[in-house]
C-alpha cells in the first residue's frame, strides 16, 4: 500500500494513488490555465480517467509536440513519477522559474507542445498499490475461454496484501538461502532442503481438487496492453497477452486514436520498469536494416541517456528479444516509430542490477534471464542494506482452503525490484527529465519572413522566406518521410482588396534541420555543410491596394500566418 503520507505534492518521494495523482494534475491545471490543460482520453472499466496533460500555451495551436507516458504495466509505477516530474519541470520553465536547462533549450521548449499521460493503466496501478497483487496491465480478464484451471491472485489470509505462498514439496524447485534469511533461491543438486513450490497468493479457479496449475506470468493476467497495439500485432497463440484483436482494450485504443489525430507528435518516450536500460528501434530487425539517419539520431539521444541516467541504450532486436530472432508483437513504441514516424524509444527505469554490482550480460535481456543464486543473493543483500521498505519479508504459516498448509510472505517486489526505492525516485526523475526535455527541444522550428518589393503601376512583389531553425527536419525522423500524413510545407495566399496575379496555393517541400545525430558526417577530417536545404523562398505578385494573407506550414509542424498591408 502507498504510505499514508503520500499526497499530491509527494510524487518525487512516493508512489501516488489515483486520487492523489488526479489531485496533482487538477491543481496544476487550476493554477496554470495559460500553459496546462487537463483532459481524459477515456474511462477505464472501473471508472477512472486516463489523464492527458497538455503543456504549452495555446494548446490547440498546431505545432511540433513530444509525448511521454508511463505505467502501462500495472506494477511499473515509477513511470508515473517521471511523467509528473517532466510536467513540473515544464511548468516551471513556462513560468520563467529557475531551470537547470540551457537558455537555448528553454526558448525552443516554450514553443513545443508536450503531451503527458502519467498512468495508462490506472485500474492496474491502483490494484498493485492497494493490494500488492501482481497484475500485468489491467485487473480484468475478458477472454471467453476462462474455464481452465488457473491461479487468481488475491489476499487469502486477510492481511491486506497478496504476496507469495510457499509449500513444502520434495519436488520443489526452490530452497531457502543460507545467506539471506527468508529468500528463496533455485535448488541445486547438493542442497538438503526443505524444498518448496512457490505460487502467487490466491486461489485456483476451476480446480479439480488434485492438479495444481502452473502460474503464468502473462497468461494469468490477460491482456498485456503492450502487445495490443496495431503495428505487427499477432494473435494470442503467437504472442501471449495480445488481446482479442488490435486495440481491443480501452487503454490502448484511446492512445492510438489520439495519436492518429495528432501528426505533430515527433518524439515519444514510453516508460517501463525495471532494469536500467533504454530500448530503441528496430524491434524486428538488426541495425544493418535501420535507416542510417534514424540510427544517427538515436545515437545522439544515447549521448544524453549516458550522461543523465547512466543507462545504456540498446537495439530492441539485437539485445532485447527474449528468444533470438523472435521479435515482440504489438508494442506501443513500435507503433509510435513505424506508424506515427516518431523518434520513439522505451526506458526500463531502475538499474537494480548495477546497484547490486552484478556483471554486465552480453545481451542486455540476459540480465533478467541468466541470474544464478549468487546474483539473486547480491540483489537481496543490496535491498536489505539500502531499502527502508525491504523486498524480502518473513514467512507466516497459513492453512490454504484448497492446497492445505502453506507459508505466506517471502517477497514484496513493488518498491526495490519492480520500482526504485522511494529514496531513489527524485534522482531517477531528474535524470529522465533532462533526457526527455532535450529530445523535445529537437523539434523543427519553422520561421516565416516576408519582404515587400514595390513595383511600377501599383504592382508589388511579396517574397516569402521560410526557414527551419530546428534540429530535426520538418518531416521528423528520416524514415517517416513516406508516411501519408507527413505532408510537405505549403503556402496559401489570399488577397483582399487587391488582385493576386499568381496561383494562391503552392507546395514548398520539406526543409532539413541543422541536426544530423552522431556519426553522420566528418567531425574533423572532412568538415562540410549541406547547402540551402533548410530554407526556401516563394514570391507572389499583386496589383492594387489591400491585404495579402499568407499561411505557411503543414499538419506535421503547424502553421504560421502573416498579413501584408499593401
Amino acid at each position: 500500500m502507498t504510505s499514508p503520507a503520500a499526497s499530491a505534492a509527494d510524487f518525487r518521494r512516493d508512489y501516488l494513488s489515483y486520487d492523489a495523482l488526479t489531485a496533482q494534475l487538477e491543481r496544476w491545471a487550476e493554477q496554470h490555465p495559460d500553459v496546462v490543460r487537463l483532459e481524459s482520453l477515456g474511462t477505464t472499466e472501473q471508472g477512472r480517467a486516463i489523464h492527458l496533460l497538455t503543456i504549452g500555451p495555446e494548446p490547440d495551436r498546431l505545432r511540433p509536440a513530444a509525448w511521454i507516458d508511463g505505467n502501462m504495466h500495472a506494477c511499473e509505477l515509477a513511470g508515473s513519477s517521471v511523467c509528473l516530474a517532466v510536467a513540473e519541470d515544464l511548468i516551471a520553465l513556462h513560468r520563467g522559474e529557475h531551470t537547470e536547462l540551457p537558455a537555448t533549450l528553454v526558448d525552443v521548449l516554450r514553443e513545443t507542445l508536450v503531451y503527458v499521460v502519467p498512468r495508462i493503466s490506472p485500474d492496474g496501478a491502483e490494484t498493485v498499490l492497494a493490494t500488492g497483487r501482481y497484475v500485468r496491465s489491467v485487473p480484468r480478464d475478458a477472454r471467453p475461454e476462462r474455464g481452465h484451471p488457473r491461479w487468481i491472485g488475491e489476499d487469502v489470509d486477510g492481511d491486506g496484501l497478496a504476496l507469495v505462498m510457499r509449500q513444502r514439496d520434495p519436488t520443489g524447485e526452490f530452497v531457502e538461502s543460507t545467506v539471506v534469511p527468508n529468500l528463496l533461491v533455485r535448488r541445486r543438486l547438493e542442497d538438503e532442503g526443505p524444498f518448496y513450490k512457490v505460487y502467487p497468493e490466491g486461489r485456483i479457479a476451476h480446480w479439480d481438487g488434485r492438479t495444481i496449475p502452473t502460474p503464468s506470468f502473462v497468461g494469468d493476467n490477460d491482456p498485456d496492453l503492450n502487445r495490443n497495439f496495431p503495428y505487427h500485432w499477432a494473435p494470442a497463440h503467437e504472442q501471449i497477452g495480445a488481446g482479442r484483436y488490435p486495440m481491443s482494450e480501452t487503454e490502448s485504443r484511446v492512445l492510438v486514436e489520439f495519436a492518429e489525430k495528432h501528426p505533430n507528435i515527433f518524439a515519444w518516450l514510453n516508460l517501463h520498469t525495471f532494469g536500467g536500460v533504454h530500448i530503441r528501434p528496430l524491434g524486428n530487425a538488426p541495425d544493418a536494416k535501420m535507416n542510417p539517419g534514424d540510427l544517427a539520431l538515436f545515437r545522439q539521444v544515447e549521448e544524453w541517456t549516458d550522461e543523465f541516467t547512466g543507462y545504456p541504450m540498446v537495439s530492441g532486436f539485437e539485445e532485447f528479444t527474449y528468444e533470438p530472432d523472435k521479435p515482440l508483437h504489438g508494442d506501443l513504441s513500435d507503433f509510435a516509430y513505424h506508424h506515427r514516424g516518431a523518434l520513439s524509444w522505451v526506458c526500463e527505469i531502475w538499474d537494480v542490477f548495477e546497484r547490486a554490482g552484478l556483471p554486465k550480460a552480453k545481451r542486455f535481456v540476459d540480465q533478467y534471464t541468466q541470474l544464478d543464486r549468487q546474483h539473486v543473493e547480491q540483489i537481496a543483500k543490496w535491498d536489505r542494506d539500502n531499502n527502508p521498505s525491504p523486498v524480502v519479508l518473513p514467512w507466516r504459516e497459513f492453512h490454504h482452503p484448497q492446497i492445505g498448509a502453506v507459508e505466506i510472505g517471502g517477497i514484496d517486489p513493488r518498491f526495490g525490484l519492480w520500482n526504485p526505492p522511494r529514496s531513489e525516485l527524485d534522482a531517477v526523475c531528474r535524470g529522465l527529465s533532462n533526457v526527455f526535455l532535450r529530445v523535445a527541444a529537437m523539434a523543427a522550428r519553422v520561421q516565416v519572413d516576408v519582404h515587400v518589393e514595390h513595383l511600377a503601376d501599383e504592382h508589388a512583389r511579396i517574397v516569402v522566406e521560410v526557414v527551419n531553425l530546428g534540429y530535426l527536419a520538418t518531416f521528423g525522423i528520416p524514415s517517416s518521410r513516406p508516411l501519408p500524413f507527413n505532408e510537405p510545407l505549403w503556402i496559401d495566399a489570399e488577397a483582399r482588396g487587391c488582385e493576386l496575379l499568381d496561383e494562391p496555393h503552392r507546395e514548398l517541400g520539406h526543409l532539413e534541420g541543422w541536426g544530423r545525430g552522431r556519426g553522420s558526417m566528418g567531425e574533423l577530417f572532412h568538415q562540410r555543410s549541406s547547402g540551402s536545404v533548410s530554407r526556401t523562398q516563394s514570391a507572389f505578385t499583386v496589383k492594387g491596394k489591400g491585404t495579402l494573407r499568407l499561411r505557411v506550414g503543414s499538419c506535421r509542424v503547424g502553421f504560421s500566418t502573416r498579413v501584408v498591408e499593401l
